[in-house]
């Protein structure tokens, strides 16, 4: 005989478009434990597992906060309804939400208004109460389909019980179920019992086993991210609405730190939601952001193993990119087993084609550098101090796209990407400036051979100004920076050693040189006028700024334009990243560039 010991939910808040896969765990009659994807090929002594979600419609309708997606609105804002926003972007659960949440919902409006240029809202007229009839139900339009979505399922099988207000609905009859629109407001169940394999009936006195979750809520929808001319045009539309914007002479490359599932725990991002921060939840939310960028090119950091090939590199398969992936050395073990991140990087098929890979382990090089410059009665320590196992992972390719505005049309067009994550501790300040010189000596070394475009992108844990940026950006190192200070390997010095030929610039500090005129203040806004860099690539409670780049060379690209920066108006004032809306602590850059004419390096 064959028991369901266990069921139990990862996470209780369902989100529409996420999957759900219930953890069931079995026992037989000898006392053994399994779950139940043990026994998929065949059953077990003749039983198997009988799944059922129910969802409860009841006859009350109800709307979601937008803010507080777990809560249950009771104002509307009119402006969104005039200005025929999504009308879930309406919804608050009290005024108190609505005014906190101003800044960023005014720009919806602000945004709609203009790309339908028609009116302004007046304040007064922005929100309505929910009636005081005691229904608790809100002043809304008749056409809202978010109020009756439930009463119209496609999934909806058969009326399974009906119980006074509330009617149980059959949706679905696999393990896992993943919510749509028609759930949004309802609280589903999931059901399990033991059956006999042949009959495919109850077995025995085979308990039913049920799982209610808290009500479906909507998919959080943050504000579409458009893309800036350099040249101070704005482009038309939203790169994650109308698709990839770039002409057949430009290519587009989005870097972006995902942040390792493994890392986001609820102890240290206490101020997201659970639901939010469960991986399932996740990775929907962050592949939909990638694919909506559609970057011809995508390089991220953070992502596990696990992840890759079981997730990013299938799904981005079906959107037409190729993937290449180089994990770290060191695997961490923890209760789900071992887990493994490194550098992924996906480029379109029919924009490039894999010419070659190389793959950086910097535990390698340190092992090579200490061997060779440290005493061997010191090389014990050095080692603790260098292996980080930190790698970065190089790709050639050569488009296939029209090179416009070269010198030579036919000849070929090959780029080098670099995708890097250097080491993150920030009193080890030597070993990122290593790290740094270390990826950029292999890159100048592939420069020499051939005729070729630089892309250097990645979370380089190093703030503007410091150490690692100055050798990206200006090729050298002040011997006087503080950073050099602290060698105590004695492998930064002489510091004029610390230099490279590579003309590499930071492509978010085009954002400078736009031309100074209507909107130039609102678009630099999120750029430190000291360092032309952004603000914040990344926004945690405990730390704001920058660690992201995208460094190009000058000599061979030009930016055509770049995908606007968050800012603090962006990001609800009460939390910070990652958040509902947007599913890492940093966020993603992307940037627009031409390939244009230049004399070879010699």
């Amino acid at each position: 005989m064959l028991t369901v010991s266990r069921v139990h939910l990862q996470c209780d808040v369902p989100v529409v478009g996420c999957e759900i896969v219930p953890y069931v765990l079995l026992q037989r009659d000898d006392g053994f434990f399994m779950t139940d994807d043990d026994y998929q090929v065949a059953p077990v002594d003749g039983y198997c597992v009988k799944y059922k979600w129910h969802r409860i419609q009841s006859d009350k309708k109800v709307a979601i906060c937008s803010v507080h997606p777990t809560e249950q609105a009771t104002v509307q804002c009119m402006g969104c309804v005039k200005a025929k926003i999504s009308i879930v972007k309406s919804y608050h659960c009290s005024s108190k939400c609505f005014f906190d949440a101003w800044p960023h919902h005014r720009a919806l409006h602000e945004r709609a208004a203009s790309a339908l240029n028609e009116y302004g809202i007046q304040d007064e007229e922005i929100f309505v109460r929910a009636n005081n009839s005691g229904s608790g139900r809100l002043v809304a339009p008749q056409s809202n389909p978010n109020l009756s979505n439930g009463t119209k399922s496609s999934n909806a099988a058969a009326i399974a019980q009906k119980n006074g207000a509330e009617t149980w609905f059959e949706v679905g009859y696999a393990k896992t179920y993943t919510p749509s629109s028609d759930d949004v407001g309802h609280v589903l169940k999931f059901e399990c019992v033991v059956v006999d394999a042949e009959t495919n009936l109850p077995a025995g006195h085979a308990v039913y086993n049920t799982v209610l979750t808290s009500r479906v809520i909507p998919a959080p929808s943050p504000t579409p991210r458009r893309l800036i001319s350099v040249s101070g045009d704005e482009m038309t539309g939203h790169l994650n609405v109308d698709g990839r914007l770039s002409s057949s002479g430009t290519f587009t490359v989005l870097s972006y730190n995902i942040l390792a599932a493994e890392a986001a725990s609820t102890e240290i991002y206490s101020y997201c939601p659970s639901w939010a921060l469960s991986w399932p939840y996740r990775r929907q939310n962050l592949l939909k952001e990638i694919v909506g960028y559609r970057a011809d090119i995508v390089c991220l950091q953070e992502v596990q193993k696990n992840h890759f090939e079981e997730f990013f590199a299938p799904e981005l398969d079906k959107h037409g990119y190729q993937a290449l992936f180089k994990s770290k050395t060191v695997e961490l073990f923890n209760s789900n087993g071992n887990v493994i991140d490194g550098c992924a990087t996906f480029f379109r098929k029919d924009r490039f084609s894999h010419v070659k890979k190389y793959e950086v382990e910097f535990n390698k090089a340190a092992q090579s550098l200490i061997d060779a410059m440290i005493p061997s009665a010191h090389r014990k320590s050095a080692l603790n101090r260098l292996l980080k196992d930190n790698v970065a992972l190089i790709v050639i390719l050569e488009a296939k796209f029209t090179n416009q505005g070269a010198d030579n049309p036919s000849k070929r067009q090959l780029v080098c990407v670099a995708n890097m994550h250097v080491n993150i501790h920030q009193d080890l300040n030597d070993v990122k400036i290593w790290q740094v010189q270390t990826l950029l000596k292999g890159l100048e070394t592939i420069a020499s051979r051939a005729d070729i475009s630089m892309l250097v992108c990645g979370d380089f844990n190093s703030v503007p100004g410091s150490a690692p940026h100055a050798l990206l950006t200006s090729g050298k190192v002040d011997p006087l920076h503080p950073e050099l200070a602290l060698d105590p390997l004695g492998i930064l010095h002489p510091a004029n050693k610390l230099s490279h030929e590579l003309p590499l610039v930071s492509a978010y500090s085009s954002f400078a040189r736009i031309a100074v005129g209507l909107g130039f203040e609102q678009r630099t806004m999120s750029l430190d006028p000291k360092t032309d860099e952004p603000v914040f690539t990344y926004y945690t409670r405990e730390f704001i700024g920058t660690s992201d780049y995208i460094f190009y060379s000058a000599d061979s690209l030009a930016v055509e334009s770049l995908l606007e920066l968050l800012d603090e108006d962006c990001l609800r004032k009460d939390t910070a990243l990652p958040s509902p809306e947007w599913s890492s602590d940093h966020i993603a850059l992307l940037a627009e560039f031409r390939c244009k004419p230049r004399t070879r390096r010699g």
